[in-house]
């Protein structure tokens, strides 16, 4: 049964949306009663991430994203509906109404309940006479048995169905283990368990939770570690390991390292601040949600040149959301096991405290790829390193820098900052003639930001948005009018829109994002809160709305072609770019 919507009501009145976003997005920037930030959801360093404490809706205009405080918290946890709603409940200290028990609820409930006995199992085996093989791993890797603890570490038994058959013990069913990615189809039919013969490290979200699992072969073969499959629980480009342990360091900064292993070890070591990004490329979702706990990041990948290009992959990413970001270079040792097993702490300590900067660290590379002992290789080294400084957006680090690259390829800091001047202004002229490109296409400008909404008659639709706009902003425009339908309505999704605010309009209902949160997808509440941030003038929408009905009856044109209309857009659209 579906949430009674008196629930969510009151669930969004208890969840202000600017309380909410402000513990993930420091919002600062005002315009009119918005507050901007940081977009959360795409990599910008202008904040172009709104939220309005009078309609309790967020809108990104770079992006699109948008829609109530639920779906903010869908969005940002990577939930469904209903556990952003229990996750909100749960922060406003509202009890579950029991309509909330649906089968999706109860699915995910069921798959963490699995995770935890399955983490459990792969923990009893390896502390038993069975784990042998694990035992020997671990002491062979030098982890300690309060690491062992600590992080949970199991052995998956080398055999066919030992997790399965202890799982269904426990009452839980094939297609749960194959849900949870525990199990594997076999091509005779049936399953076979995923983990054999492997170091087992639970992967723990931010709340506790059991989520997937990350395996080490205990000798050689590949892949090297195998983590869990795409689950309803669990995304591995949404979650760090050990993130639920680094987020409690005092350290001040989150260490990023490419291997499981090399994570206890820092811990075991006192560098309590490390996680890993389960065997893939840092990626955005991954950064953002590193940003949600640190301002410092500090990469400390492989020595070797699949470990330098993760790197240089990683700055870009992380740099983007605003974060300082060091490279920690491992002289004489692959990764950060090997170089505190030969050196110590202390001296991984020391390495800490000279870590390079990014920019330093992105100059030297350009230093290695391009020596500067010929006059050939001084100019390959200037335009590269050139190319660097210019999308550096502080003058003061583009004029630091520029210093260090003259002295390095023998010209005059003049030179250096004359031809980045130049490549930066070249850059500006590039993205005006692509904005301009852009500008001069109405009919591609006319469409939604969202890529999977379209609209067949753009014309038509710019009139059911204003509609709904006005119906939103003041419902008492629907009295004594005679409304269009919805069939008129040239956008299915318009028109779903239309329907339930009317239908509330007509029954006196409040209009609640949370509510429709609950009816829509995440996509269509964005468009949503797209079209709430069009440009509209109440001290004009009696006659606004008769233009609108008319125009959607199909009366004749009030408006402008669309090529007029793309022009009015983009210049309201450059207004509020403007004013923020």
């Amino acid at each position: 049964m579906p949430i009674p919507e008196r629930f969510l009501d009151e669930l969004t009145e208890r969840n202000d949306i600017v309380e909410v976003v402000s513990q993930y997005v420091r919002l600062t920037k005002r315009s009119g009663s918005n507050l901007f930030g940081l977009c959360p959801f795409h990599s910008e360093k202008t904040p172009s991430f709104s939220v309005s404490p009078d309609k309790q809706i967020y809108h990104c205009f770079g992006c699109g994203k948008g829609g109530g405080v639920i779906n903010f918290i869908m969005e940002i946890e990577n939930l469904g509906f209903q556990d952003a709603v229990a996750f909100l409940a749960r922060r406003a200290n509202m009890a579950m109404p029991e309509e909330a028990d649906t089968e999706d609820v109860s699915r995910r409930k069921r798959l963490l309940e699995l995770n935890r006995d399955a983490a459990r199992f792969f923990y009893e085996k390896l502390v038993s006479d069975e784990g042998k093989p694990g035992q020997d791993y671990v002491n062979r890797r030098g982890i300690s048995a309060s690491m062992v603890r600590r992080f949970g570490l199991g052995f998956a038994p080398d055999s066919w169905s030992a997790l399965s058959d202890a799982m269904r013990k426990k009452g839980y069913s094939e297609q749960e283990m194959f849900d949870a990615g525990l199990l594997k189809h076999s091509r005779r039919g049936g399953g076979y368990d995923t983990f054999r013969n492997r170091l087992m490290f639970p992967v723990i979200d931010v709340r506790g939770s059991v989520i997937g699992f990350s395996g080490r072969i205990l000798g050689d073969g590949e892949p090297k570690y195998l983590n869990s499959p795409e689950t309803a629980v669990f995304s591995k480009s949404h979650n760090l390991f050990a993130l639920n342990l680094a987020k409690k360091s005092k350290s001040g900064y989150i260490i990023l390292t490419e291997g499981n292993i090399d994570v206890v070890s820092l811990h075991q070591a006192g560098f309590d601040s490390a996680v890993a990004s389960l065997g893939t490329s840092l990626t955005p979702e991954q950064a953002r949600l590193l940003s949600r706990y640190t301002g410092e990041v500090i990469l400390c990948y492989d020595s070797d040149e699949a470990g330098r290009k993760a790197a240089q992959r990683g700055i870009g990413i992380l740099e983007k959301l605003d974060l300082k970001v060091r490279v920690l270079q491992l002289p004489g040792a692959k990764d950060p096991d090997e170089f505190i097993k030969k050196n110590g702490a202390d001296a991984f300590s020391n390495l800490l405290s000279g870590s390079e900067g990014q920019i330093e660290y992105r100059l030297r590379t350009v230093e290695d790829a391009h020596p500067a002992d010929t006059d050939e290789g001084k100019v390959d080294y200037l335009k590269a390193a050139v190319a660097l400084l210019a999308s550096l957006p502080n003058a003061v680090e583009r004029e630091v820098y520029a210093a260090r690259v003259a002295e390095k390829a023998g010209v005059s800091r003049q030179a250096v900052i004359a031809e980045i001047d130049r490549v930066r202004r070249r850059k500006l002229r590039d993205a005006k003639n692509r904005e301009s490109r852009e500008q001069t296409r109405p009919a591609v400008n006319a469409q939604p930001a969202q890529r999977g909404i379209r609209y067949d008659d753009p014309r038509a639709a710019r009139a059911e948005e204003g509609l709904i706009r006005l119906l939103y902003l003041d419902p008492g425009l629907a009295r004594g009018r005679t409304l269009p339908d919805a069939s008129q309505f040239s956008s299915p999704l318009l028109g779903r829109f239309y329907t339930e605010l009317l239908r509330r309009i007509r029954s006196g209902e409040r209009i609640s994002p949370g509510v429709l949160a609950g009816q829509f997808t995440p996509e269509e509440m964005s468009h949503f809160t797209t079209v709430l941030q069009g440009p509209e003038d109440l001290a004009n929408g009696e006659r606004a709305m008769d233009d609108y009905i008319n125009i959607i009856a199909g009366g004749t044109e009030d408006g402008d072609d669309l090529r007029e209309m793309a022009e009015k857009l983009r210049k309201t659209k450059s207004y509020t770019e403007d004013k923020k």
